[in-house]
């Protein structure tokens, strides 16, 4: 099954009704690619028309990616030592339940590389389904500004599912800090300040400027991985990113 990816919505004249995941990996593929090489991409996508057209066009080569990473020791969103020998950069959504799935049955055996040194993650949010899910990651800063942000993350996403968008206001998410045990008149401050907001759109910026209109999309190692693949895709790209590091 290919993996699933929740787009922007897009005029009518743009796109067909129905867009599979496949044309949508396509579509981020284009822009990463077109990142570096300036092209607009429209003419870097687009298929040769015509009689004597081929019938396969060949894939372009992945870009590499490994600037996206920033390795930064005071990145709050992150995990792992910042000189890992593998980064994993996650753009991702609070609202979108492909994002759910993955972290629930994939960053799980990815956090076992963290934790035996050979892998960095960094989060990035970006909040393609709107208000609620910019809330959500505000109040992600606002949790790691207190050092749980994976333990707010996964309450975000507990039993692999988004939260309900009536459980994302702005009370229901410091009383979610409050069940986990942070100090909610600070998480209340923190969750409105100018600086969370400014941190989490940089994030969704980054993410844009990258070509993630569809969430989850991942770089592993410098290569980018558009979807919720199975949790093997991940394994195996980790294991051939490590090699090739060492």
């Amino acid at each position: 099954m290919p993996p699933d990816t929740h787009r922007r919505p897009a005029p009518a004249w743009l796109l067909p009704t129905a867009v599979t995941a496949v044309v949508a990996a396509l579509v981020v593929v284009v822009v990463l690619l077109n990142r570096d090489s300036g092209a607009p991409p429209d003419a870097a996508g687009a298929p040769p028309a015509g009689p004597g057209a081929p019938a396969e066009v060949q894939q372009p080569q992945q870009p590499d990616l490994t600037d996206v990473e920033r390795r930064d020791d005071a990145d709050l969103l992150a995990a792992g030592p910042t000189d890992a020998p593998v980064a994993l950069v996650v753009f991702s959504d609070y609202q979108c339940p492909f994002c759910a799935t993955w972290s629930e049955e994939t960053l799980p055996l990815m956090m076992e590389h963290v934790e035996a040194g050979d892998l960095r993650i960094e989060w990035r949010d970006v909040n393609v389904f709107g208000d609620a899910s910019e809330r959500a990651a505000r109040a992600s800063y606002a949790a790691a500004l207190q050092g749980k942000f994976w333990e707010y993350h996964d309450a975000l996403f507990a039993g692999g599912h988004p939260r309900p968008e009536k459980d994302l206001s702005d009370d229901a998410l410091v009383a979610l800090a409050g069940d986990l045990g942070l100090d909610t008149a600070r998480f209340a401050d923190d969750l409105g300040s100018d600086e969370t907001a400014r941190q989490i759109a940089s994030n969704a910026q980054e993410g844009l400027d990258l070509g993630a209109y569809s969430t989850p999309v991942f770089v592993l190692g410098g290569r980018p991985i558009v979807g919720a693949q199975p949790s093997q895709v991940f394994l195996d790209a980790f294991d051939a990113a490590l090699a090739e590091a060492r």
